[in-house]
């Protein structure tokens, strides 16, 4: 898919022969490893310079090389590696960009003027790895609390609370912590209230319900008017990227689960993909069709969520019973196919846990007859409602260009008039075989986005209907060696298949050395996972890349000269998840 020959000629054409390193991966993307020296004007032309450009920042992250078994692999030498993943929406293309740094505790310039959102991902980096970036206009912590000692994504850090020794608090250690919980406008370059002006200092959270989780926000106020915010997030921090270095391929599926909570097997199917990648696995068509409805119900269930607890943020009560209880129905035919409800943990490397229940259709299609009656009613319920209304149209509005350049996509992206789904892009999992249209709007205020959400439940439920009609026969997992264990009742039939079910079940798969990153339409937008391996039993690193980060990272911006109760509303029609935010 991607037009790799184009854009390396381009970029050779403007630098040095010599200023690139080309590596090989598994996902086929153009993976480039450049000196740090150019790499802030390689950046500026992918973006600003070069026909078709790379506007999109997807990512930033970094790995740690120091313990890394490289093989034989021609890569530059490097003790930290930071990787660039960028975007280009008239190419529908990504592009990788590698920079090798030396030393225990490296620097490179930062790229927070060149795109808007970097400048969370590098405090992300900063923060996960100790890597500085001069030139960051406020390089602190982000994920962890201030006071903390190391860098959790660094090699030598410990994975588990046991490797730390027992936990005290001491009284010098409860001041040291509240201290660090003050907050200083000076720190963010805001001005203190003073005699000639007229501002204040608000919390909003950590534990208030608009918040909908553990997030603080921080404004400055001018009566009621928003001068600025400051997102506080981190509270619900779980490490799972580095959860994923001690668990096996096969064990770490449950984790994911819980990153976009109420996304459900989508968060496996991103995950998965990476990994089948890796190992060069195809699933069969049935499996793909498999993945696609069950996403699809989850996508719907996730939207419910949303909808009932956005019109329960702008003052109406009703709707989220009703909604709940209809994500009630889609956890029945969850558990009826796979055991569990809202974590179901279900799909596996290669296909899922077991083939459709009978009376699955049934389950669907009972659904399917009961659900668009539902929407119309909470149309005239909500959307149609004139306080609804009147809190939603024309608030919290940005471009499409803006949306862009702060890294939001989804729905959020959508709502801005660009027609732009992954799922019809850049078709995975077999959604190229599927009828459906992308949901758009052209105002990008909350009542867009809510427009758009909406619109897309009927689609996913166009979707789950075809996956009823169309459902193939064939087997529910590949026969790669590296897939999920044999089915068991042949282990008692042949010694090779009691081996291989034995050494999944024990070890999990010995995955071959590479990387690859897997993009997917997540509830919330893009969601992808940039899996490292060096040929072990356990990933030698997981990169999350989430949409509620930089959508929340957007927020200041969006919410400027609105009023607090806007900034409810603001918040309640960007769909976030805390653990989507922190990971």
């Amino acid at each position: 898919m991607e037009n790799n020959s184009s854009t390396l000629l381009q970029l050779q054409a403007r630098f040095d022969e010599d200023t690139f390193t080309q590596q090989a991966t598994k996902d086929e993307m153009l993976t480039l490893w450049m000196p740090m020296d150019k790499m802030v004007d390689v950046l500026t032309f992918l973006k600003n310079e070069v026909a078709e450009p790379f506007k999109l920042l997807f990512d930033l992250t970094a790995i740690d090389e120091r313990t890394k078994n490289r093989g034989t692999n021609h890569v530059p030498k490097s003790s930290f590696t930071l990787v660039y993943h960028l975007f280009s929406f008239p190419r529908n293309e990504f592009i990788r960009l590698k920079v090798a740094l030396a030393g225990d505790f490296p620097s490179a310039p930062s790229i927070s003027s060149l795109w808007a959102n970097a400048n969370w991902y590098e405090r992300e980096v900063y923060d996960m790895f100790g890597i500085r970036f001069s030139g960051h206009p406020h390089l602190s912590r982000i994920l962890m609390p201030r006071t903390w000692v190391g860098h959790p994504l660094r090699k030598e850090h410990p994975a588990r609370a046991t490797e730390m020794g027992p936990f005290q608090l001491y009284d010098d250690k409860v001041d040291l912590e509240q201290a660090a919980l003050k907050f200083n406008p000076e720190e963010w370059g805001l001005q203190r209230q003073s005699d000639d002006s007229d501002f204040m200092f608000l919390n909003i959270g950590p534990q208030h319900p608009g918040t909908h989780g553990v997030l603080r926000i921080i404004l400055q106020l001018d009566g009621e008017d928003i001068v600025d915010a400051i997102p506080d997030i981190g509270f619900h921090h779980r490490g799972a990227e580095k959860m994923g270095e001690r668990q096996s391929w096969h064990t770490y599926i449950p984790y994911t689960d819980r990153v976009d909570y109420l996304g459900g097997v989508m968060n496996n199917l991103a995950y998965l993909q990476a990994v089948e990648k890796l190992a060069g696995i195809e699933v069969p068509e049935r499996v793909k069709y498999i993945r696609v409805m069950l996403c699809e119900l989850f996508r719907i269930a996730s939207h419910l969520v949303w909808y009932g607890t956005f019109a329960q943020d702008v003052g109406q009560l009703s709707p989220v019973f009703y909604m709940f209880s209809d994500r009630e129905k889609i956890f029945d035919i969850i558990e009826g196919i796979c055991g569990g409800r809202m974590h179901p943990n279900w799909f596996r490397i290669g296909g899922v846990a077991q083939d459709l229940p009978k009376g699955w259709e049934t389950l669907v299609q009972n659904f399917i007859n009961y659900f668009p009656k539902r929407l119309k009613e909470y149309d005239n319920m909500v959307m149609k409602n004139s306080l609804f209304k009147a809190r939603t149209v024309g608030i919290g509005i940005f471009t499409a260009e803006e949306a862009i350049e702060w890294g939001v996509t989804g729905p959020g992206l959508r709502a801005c008039g660009f027609e732009w789904d992954f799922r019809k892009k850049r078709p995975y999992s077999g959604y190229e075989l599927f009828d459906f249209e992308v949901p758009t709007a052209s105002n990008g205020d909350c009542y867009d986005r809510a427009i758009v959400r909406v619109a897309e439940m009927r689609q996913s439920l166009r979707i789950v209907e075809q996956c009823l009609k169309n459902m193939p026969a064939g087997p529910f997992k590949s026969d790669h060696p590296l897939t999920t264990p044999p089915i068991k009742k042949n282990t008692m039939h042949d010694i090779e298949t009691l081996i291989t079910h034995f050494l999944g079940v024990s070890w999990g798969p010995v995955i071959p050395a590479g990387e690859a990153m897997s993009c997917i339409e997540a509830t919330k937008g893009a969601n992808g996972y940039y899996l490292t391996s060096d040929g072990n039993t356990s990933p030698y690193r997981v990169r999350i890349r989430t949409p509620s980060f930089p959508h929340m990272q957007m927020l200041p911006y969006i919410s400027k000269g609105y009023t607090v109760a806007d900034l409810l509303s603001i918040l309640g029609a960007m769909d976030y998840v805390l653990a989507d935010v922190d990971r």
